[in-house]
C-alpha cells in the first residue's frame, strides 16, 4: 500500500494537490470579487479617517504662560566646568532641630546636610541668550545624582527669581547614549528585517508624527480626547500595517480585525472608566495638565491612552492570526472555513497566553515603584486595588487584555471566511499552481 506522500511525489502536478504543503512565497492573490468586498469596507473607513484628520487638525500646540513647575519650565543646555569638595556645613542653610531630634524625615535630612563633604559644581550655560553664564550648584553627598567635571547637564531657568538663583541643574544630558541606542536598534531592525525592517522604521516615524503633530496638539486645543485618539490610532494602524505588510487582502483582513477590537476596547474602557469613577487626574503630571488646560477631559484622556496603548500589541496579534490562516489555506486549499478556524484558533490560544502575560507584566513593571510604596505601607491587596492610581492601571490592563483576547477569534474567523470563500482563478486572480513536495522518501525512490 502506497502512502499519499509517495503518490503525490510520483504523480504530475494537478490543479489542486496537497503536495505544496510548505509555500514560503507570498500568498496567492484572492479573487476580484473578494477584493471588491474588502475595498467596500476599507475605502469608506480610510476616507473617514482622512476627513477626521482634516477636521480635527490642530495646527500646532497652543501657547501658554509657563508656570515653572515640573516639565513646564524653560530649560537650556549646560556643562559642568569645575567640581570642588567643600564642607557641607559651610554651604547648607538647613537648620538642625534644637533638640537634635532625628526621628522625623525632615530632622534626619537637616542633620545629614550638616555632615560630610558636599560637591560644589560650577556650571556653564551653553545655549540660549545667557550662553557662557556660570552659576554654582551644591550637591549633597547622599544625592542620587552626582555631578562630574565635563558632564553635560540640563539647566532650568526661572526668570522671576533673583539673579543668583535663576539657573539650577534639573537633569543630566543623555542625548549621546540615547541616540547611540536608537542607532543600534535601527541597524538591528534593518539587518534582520531588510526591506521589511526599513518599512517598519518608516512606519514608526509616521506613528510618532501622528502622535506629536495631531493627537497631542488636538487634545491640547480642546478636542474630545476619545475622538482624537480613535482617528489618530486608525491613521497609525492603516499606515503601519500597509507599510510593513503590503497592500494585500491579507493585510486588509488584519486591519478590519484590529478595528473591531479597538471599537470593543473603546466601549469597554468608556463603560468601566465611568463606572469606577476614574478621573484620570492622579499624579503631579496630570494635575499640571489639568491646571494649565482645565477644559481637557482627563477621564477621556485616560481612555485615549488605553486605546493607543493597546494598538501596538493588537497589530501583532491580528497580523499573526491572519498570516497563520492564510498559510493553513495554502497548505490545504480544500479545508473549509470551520477547519481553518479551528486550526487558527489553536495557534491563537498560545498567542493569547503569551501576549496577555506580557501586557500585565509591562504595566506591573511600569508601576513597580508605586507597588513598592504600598508594600512598605503594608496595605492590603483590596486597599491597593481600590486606590485610584492603581485602579487606573488595573482597568487599563484588563480592558486592553479583553480586546487582545477578542481579537484572536474575530480576526481568525474573518480570515477563515475570506480565504475559504475565495475561488482561485475566478475574477482575474490566477490559480495557485501546486508544487509537488520533495521529501526524503521521494528522493530515495528516484535513486532506486
Amino acid at each position: 500500500m502506497t502512502s499519499p506522500q509517495s503518490d503525490s511525489a510520483s504523480q504530475p502536478p494537478q490543479g489542486h494537490s496537497h503536495g505544496h504543503t510548505h509555500s514560503h512565497g507570498p500568498a496567492a492573490p484572492v479573487s476580484r470579487h473578494l477584493r471588491k468586498v474588502i475595498a467596500a469596507v476599507l475605502i469608506p473607513f480610510a476616507t473617514a479617517v482622512v476627513v477626521g484628520l482634516i477636521a480635527f487638525w490642530p495646527g500646532g500646540v497652543p501657547d501658554h504662560e509657563r508656570t515653572g513647575v515640573g516639565f513646564d519650565r524653560q530649560t537650556q543646555d549646560g556643562r559642568v566646568v569645575q567640581v570642588d569638595k567643600v564642607d557641607c556645613a559651610d554651604v547648607n542653610a538647613a537648620q538642625v532641630p534644637p533638640t537634635g531630634d532625628t526621628s522625623t524625615p525632615s530632622g534626619r535630612e537637616a542633620v545629614n546636610e550638616q555632615k560630610g563633604e558636599c560637591a560644589k559644581a560650577t556650571v556653564e550655560v551653553t545655549s540660549g541668550d545667557d550662553k557662557g553664564r556660570r552659576f554654582v550648584e551644591v550637591v549633597q553627598p547622599d544625592a542620587p545624582r552626582q555631578l562630574k567635571e565635563g558632564q553635560g547637564v540640563v539647566v532650568a531657568y526661572a526668570p522671576d527669581a533673583p539673579r543668583d538663583l535663576q539657573y539650577s541643574v534639573t537633569d543630566v544630558d543623555r542625548k549621546v547614549p540615547m541616540a547611540l541606542l536608537a542607532g543600534i536598534f535601527a541597524l538591528a531592525v534593518v539587518v534582520v528585517g531588510r526591506l521589511r525592517g526599513v518599512m517598519a522604521l518608516v512606519a514608526l516615524v509616521v506613528s510618532f508624527a501622528v502622535l506629536t503633530l495631531f493627537i497631542l496638539p488636538a487634545i491640547l486645543q480642546g478636542s474630545n480626547p476619545l475622538v482624537v485618539a480613535v482617528i489618530g490610532a486608525s491613521a497609525i494602524m492603516l499606515a503601519a500595517l500597509y507599510m510593513c505588510h503590503g497592500v494585500t487582502a491579507r493585510t486588509s483582513v488584519a486591519v478590519i480585525g484590529t478595528l473591531i477590537s479597538l471599537l470593543l476596547i473603546g466601549l469597554l474602557g468608556s463603560l468601566f472608566i465611568g463606572w469606577a469613577n476614574l478621573s484620570g487626574n492622579t499624579d503631579d503630571n496630570t494635575g499640571l495638565i489639568h491646571g494649565l488646560y482645565p477644559d481637557i477631559d482627563m477621564s477621556g484622556l485616560l481612555l485615549a491612552g488605553v486605546i493607543i496603548g493597546s494598538l501596538g500589541v493588537l497589530d501583532d496579534v491580528t497580523v499573526t492570526q491572519t498570516s497563520a490562516v492564510w498559510e493553513l489555506h495554502q497548505a490545504d486549499p480544500d479545508m473549509g472555513w470551520k477547519g481553518l478556524y479551528r486550526a487558527g484558533i489553536r495557534i491563537g490560544r498560545d498567542h493569547i497566553a503569551s501576549v496577555v502575560n506580557t501586557l500585565v507584566l509591562a504595566y506591573a513593571g511600569a508601576a513597580l515603584p508605586l507597588l513598592l510604596l504600598f508594600s512598605i505601607a503594608q496595605s492590603s491587596v483590596g486597599t491597593v486595588a481600590n486606590s485610584e492610581l492603581v485602579a487606573e492601571e488595573i482597568v487599563r490592563t484588563l480592558v486592553g487584555s479583553i480586546g487582545l483576547v477578542a481579537s484572536v477569534p474575530v480576526t481568525t474567523a474573518l480570515a477563515a471566511l475570506v480565504v475559504s470563500a475565495d475561488r482561485p482563478g475566478a475574477g482575474g486572480a490566477p490559480a495557485a499552481t501546486a508544487v509537488p513536495a520533495r521529501t526524503g522518501r521521494g528522493r530515495r525512490r528516484k535513486k532506486g
